[in-house]
């Protein structure tokens, strides 16, 4: 995450100083950070001998289907080929006219297709961020074995979908208030509403496959997808449904999605190298650079897999939420929120710390963000010598809500595979960092338990595991 600089006249920004010190500390947001007198005391995070790994079929939670669309395209072997050849996505933007803008490259998707997936009249009303869902959502189900045949002879109100996102409807949002502004309110598309709130990507998903079980999303920023992974779960593991359609998708390249975020001073301004300006743990890092696309699972008790047939491709052991109540945009320095919430979702999980050998970090590319995920990670993990960690934005870009379901199937194609993707542009590593970050070519790696880590303004922190299936 990045430091938003800035002046208010609001009142709610005040220079405070800190205890014994006559200096004045940095702008801090009343009322928005922790303050030097109501510091947040909590213990340290101890790991405690973890409980068994889940038996009960019902309760334990398979993947059984993948859907993804990304700037490598639709395909998940396709995408994952590109990632382990150590291939960017990062380019110019041409989706609009970026010439004035401080930062002109995203990790932008083009030749996108619904073909097949929406009907014509309704892709060309739909924001890109339900277009991107509802493609990736379909070819999830596909993968599952569960087209449209096959799930009308399901009962389908213990089916239900979760895929949030952090921005929603970014375009069609934009778009309206220009014609709001430019010709009142009478020119405004009555798709305004609709296509512009976060939920509207489960909702059309579910009306289009007629899924009928839990239907909401989860908006906490880039933390988005993995807490939709983890709340599908626990509906699972409750009985409420069978099967989740589950994970997050993201349409922010756009004027108002780029020109936020530069504001926010979040952004790489590499203009003139794009391909080489997402580069985690790299001392030259100077920012994120904004990716979009979906990542869709579909996740199933093994009891319900196991009946109808399904191929399992993974399971999901556990996950956990947590926040850093310290500052809408930094992370904690301590790293106790991202510490505390791999230690919950190993203890969900009912795993150690020594069985899990490989990380998919949130590694934005971020001054503080890369080293704080790196000293959290170093708190719970006292033995790396055998761990991997690498960054798949490193390729992508950062697909805010998205990024968790493209870096979940990234684990679970790790697990199915064997290798593990490079981080590129690691040419000067940070001397602290000393895990295995895969540098700039893949390797061979036999995963026996992955976690994948996203973190979110709002100090919004998730962690989820996946494992190969054992019976």
């Amino acid at each position: 995450m990045a430091s938003i600089a800035a002046t208010c006249s609001s009142g709610l920004i005040s220079i405070s100083k800190d205890s014994g010190n006559d200096k004045p500390s940095k702008l801090q947001f009343n009322g928005f950070r922790a303050s030097k007198s109501t510091q947040i005391k909590a213990m340290g995070p101890q790991i405690i001998t973890p409980p068994k790994r889940e038996t009960e079929q019902k309760k334990r939670i398979v993947i059984t289907g993948m859907g993804v669309v990304s700037v490598f395209g639709n395909d998940v072997d396709t995408f994952y080929d590109k990632l382990l050849e150590g291939q960017s996505g990062i380019t110019l933007i041409d989706k609009f006219d970026a010439s004035t803008f401080t930062v002109r490259f995203a990790g932008q998707i083009r030749n996108f297709t619904s073909v097949g997936y929406i009907d014509g009249k309704n892709d060309r009303r739909l924001d890109d961020c339900w277009r991107y869902c509802l493609v990736a959502g379909r070819k999830a189900l596909d993968d599952a074995n569960l087209g449209q045949q096959i799930l009308e002879t399901m009962d389908r109100t213990r089916i239900g979908v979760l895929v949030g996102s952090g921005m929603g409807g970014m375009t069609t949002f934009s778009n309206g208030v220009e014609a709001l502004i430019q010709k009142g309110f009478k020119k405004i598309t009555p798709f305004f509403i609709p296509y512009s709130i976060t939920n509207m990507g489960s909702a059309l998903l579910a009306i289009d496959r007629g899924l009928m079980g839990p239907n909401y999303s989860i908006s906490t920023a880039c933390a988005t997808a993995n807490y939709c992974f983890y709340a599908a779960a626990n509906h699972i593991r409750r009985g409420e449904a069978d099967i989740m359609v589950a994970g997050g998708t993201e349409a922010a390249v756009n004027p108002t999605g780029v020109g936020g975020f530069i504001a926010c001073r979040a952004l790489s301004q590499r203009n003139d190298k794009p391909h080489k300006a997402s580069r985690p743990w790299d001392q030259d890092r100077d920012g994120f650079v904004i990716g979009e696309g979906a990542g869709v699972l579909i996740m199933e008790s093994l009891e319900h897999a196991t009946k109808r047939g399904a191929n399992i491709i993974a399971e999901y052991l556990g996950g956990a939420i947590t926040c850093d109540a310290h500052h809408m945009t930094d992370p904690r320095k301590d790293g106790l929120g991202i510490s505390s919430c791999i230690t919950k979702c190993l203890q969900d999980a009912g795993v150690s710390p020594e069985e899990v050998n490989y990380v998919n970090c949130h590694a934005t590319s971020t001054l503080a963000g890369d080293l704080a995920e790196v000293n959290a990670i170093k708190m719970i993990f006292k033995h790396t010598s055998e761990m991997k960690m690498n960054g798949t934005k490193s390729m992508i870009g950062h697909g805010l809500g998205a990024a968790g379901g493209l870096e979940a199937i990234a684990c679970i194609k790790a697990i199915n595979t064997g290798w593990l993707h490079p981080t590129i542009n690691q040419d000067n590593l940070e001397p602290q960092v000393d895990i295995d970050t895969v540098p700039n070519v893949k390797k061979q790696h036999e995963v026996k338990v992955a976690i994948s880590n996203s973190f979110g303004f709002g100090g919004h922190n998730s962690v989820v595991a996946f494992a190969p299936f054992k019976h």
